[in-house]
């Protein structure tokens, strides 16, 4: 039997296999180049069971790229002759050698792991979908090393990527965001409590010479000691699941058994002026806000929090959508009878729905109040918005300054800009009329819905004026003082209006 991918490489040949990747990097295999190739918007979009149509349609013509997409990306296999166009005979003994690539029954090249694409780096991790064929493996093995999937992608373009001294990366697996982050960090510590994941960062860390990363194997925490960290990223195992069969997906029956370890951790760990973001999933039940439960874990530590909900599923369809059997030998009766095991447990946990959050956490300034937390619904981002972040954080602490309604007597205004603006009025029901706003081009699409005084201010700060000026138009229109106040106030913390000066 094939063994998984071991990810081992002599330090005699990094330098081949770094040229490798350079070769890989001058065929086109990118994230923009694959995409149009595959003729995706987003990597995020591909499914396994679209990979006839795929190959059929989009990989007919087989040139290097074509075949680098087939072995790397999509699990295919290779003629000796397809491999040959694409790596010269020491590249393919570098890729044996390393546990990268092997020959099944047919003297097809077979590729033991995958290679994902993300944001200009060419990141090695165990297969998308480790259910499809692969050389010698009938089973999934429960270290499977997380691939680089949605919610990956998602922490990697939502996290801030300013420079700082040390950051930690938790449940690391492939080591996605520590590599990403050695970019901008001093010093990366990357965790995992799985042994291949951690062999698996530094093989990559090797690959890419991130020289500044070092990798633990550990349960979260347990190999950090006392150490205070800038920027923690993490995006733990978290499935509400009743079996426990991947260990980088499974979260235990509730699906909080490691993310809530992670949460009550950040008050330790988390250095004055840091940030923490994960990408995690929660079971929703009525009547139980998911704030309380963060601020419960985070055990009354004064923490600023910032929540965007990326995305949602009914109980009964991520049951459904979760269901399964991790060998090969799964039939139709084995397949019902997960589905209703899953829908059991979500059931025993009252959870009603599932939703994907990207959260943020700050240490709060005690001079502005109370700990805030923000909650905003958005799709998920297709592009670099770490930036956007920030700027949630810093708009609500510009307006619970002490004296801020008095600065904004002095401060000239302007409206984001490019809004799109949409009125709704139901027909039929006697509801009043609503409207919803969002800033177009942003990474984060967030639909805001504005009350009546809200709107009118928005419309009426067509180009850049002091607010002294903007009341005044708003008086004119029989807008109350106080009232126009509270909406100016309301548009600049949901970055719809932006103070240029005070």
């Amino acid at each position: 039997m094939i063994v998984p991918a071991t990810y081992t490489v002599d330090d005699a040949d990094i330098p081949a296999l770094r040229a490798a990747l350079s070769h890989l990097a001058s065929v086109g295999f990118s994230e923009l180049q694959i995409c149009h190739r595959l003729g995706l918007s987003d990597l995020t979009e591909l499914r396994w069971r679209a990979l006839p149509i795929i190959r059929d349609e989009k990989l007919a013509v087989r040139d290097r790229l074509a075949s680098a997409i087939d072995l790397l990306l999509l699990q295919g296999s290779l003629s000796r002759a397809e491999l040959d166009q694409l790596f010269d005979q020491d590249q393919q003994d570098l890729m044996v050698r390393a546990g990268l690539l092997a020959f099944d029954e047919k003297d097809r090249a077979c590729s033991r792991s995958s290679l994902f694409p993300v944001d200009g780096r060419l990141i090695f991790s165990d297969h998308a979908w480790p259910m499809l064929p692969v050389p010698g493996c009938t089973n999934v093995p429960h270290d499977q090393v997380m691939y680089i999937g949605a919610d990956s992608r998602w922490l990697a373009r939502a996290t801030v990527r300013r420079p700082v001294g040390a950051a930690l990366d938790l449940c690391t697996g492939s080591g996605i965001h520590a590599l990403l982050a050695a970019r901008h960090s001093k010093r990366v510590l990357a965790v995992d409590i799985n042994p291949r994941a951690v062999q698996c960062t530094r093989f990559n860390a090797k690959a890419l010479g991130a020289a500044n990363i070092e990798a633990a194997a550990g349960d979260l925490y347990e190999p950090v000691g006392n150490e205070k960290f800038d920027l923690i990223t993490a995006n733990p195992p978290f499935v509400p699941s009743p079996v426990e069969w991947l260990g980088y997906r499974d979260g235990g029956r509730s699906g909080e058994d490691v993310q809530r370890r992670i949460i009550a951790g950040l008050p330790k760990h988390l250095a004055p002026g840091g940030i923490a973001q994960i990408v995690t999933e929660f079971g929703e039940r009525e009547h139980e806000p998911l704030p309380d439960r963060l601020r419960t874990w985070l055990d009354g530590a004064p923490m600023d929090i910032y929540i965007l909900r990326l995305r949602e599923h009914s109980a009964s369809s991520y049951a459904i959508g979760h269901a399964g059997d991790s060998s090969s030998n799964e039939t139709f009766e084995t397949f019902l009878n997960s589905v209703q095991a899953w829908a059991a447990n979500l059931r025993k946990q009252s959870y009603t729905r599932i939703v994907s959050v990207l959260l943020a956490f700050q240490w709060s300034d005690p001079t502005l109040g109370v700990p805030w937390t923000r909650s905003e619904e958005s799709s998920a981002p297709v592009k670099n918005a770490g930036h956007e972040v920030e700027a949630a954080f810093a708009a609500e602490r510009l307006v619970r300054k002490t004296h801020f309604r008095e600065q904004l007597e002095t401060a000239r205004l302007r409206r984001a800009a490019p809004l799109g603006l949409v009125d709704a009025r139901s027909l039929g029901v006697q509801l009043p009329p609503s409207t919803q706003v969002k800033q177009l081009g942003k990474a984060f699409s967030i639909l805001q819905v504005l009350d009546p005084v809200e709107r009118e201010i928005l419309l009426l700060l067509e180009k850049p004026m002091s607010f002294s000026d903007l009341i005044t138009f708003a008086q004119a229109r029989s807008l109350k003082k106080e009232s126009a106040c509270a909406a100016v106030i309301s548009l600049i913390q949901r970055r719809l209006f932006f103070v240029e000066s005070v």
